[in-house]
């Protein structure tokens, strides 16, 4: 039997608002309590796959100093988004 979806979601959340330096907790924590519950799973998947990058190259790609590989564009633009939103 599979991961549940709550608990892959509460998961998901404590990755996010732990992670290797401060910025990227302000970033993904907020996004995570808020917008993981309205992502379809596919973009779930894309977002859990975000989360094993390297927090520094996740701050460059977030901040738009370096442009996001394309495998991360899609949920990185989702992103994106709600940090101009917040």
């Amino acid at each position: 039997m599979g991961e549940s979806y709550e608990h892959r979601i509460k998961r998901l959340k404590i990755r996010s608002w732990r992670r290797g330096i401060k910025e990227m907790d302000m970033i993904l924590g907020p996004f995570s309590d808020t917008e993981l519950v309205k992502l379809t799973t596919e973009q779930l998947d894309l977002y859990e796959s975000l989360l094993a990058e390297n927090d520094q190259d996740l701050y460059m790609w977030m901040s738009g100093r370096v442009e996001m590989p394309p495998e991360h564009a899609e949920i990185g633009l989702v992103i994106r988004k709600f940090i101009k939103l917040a």
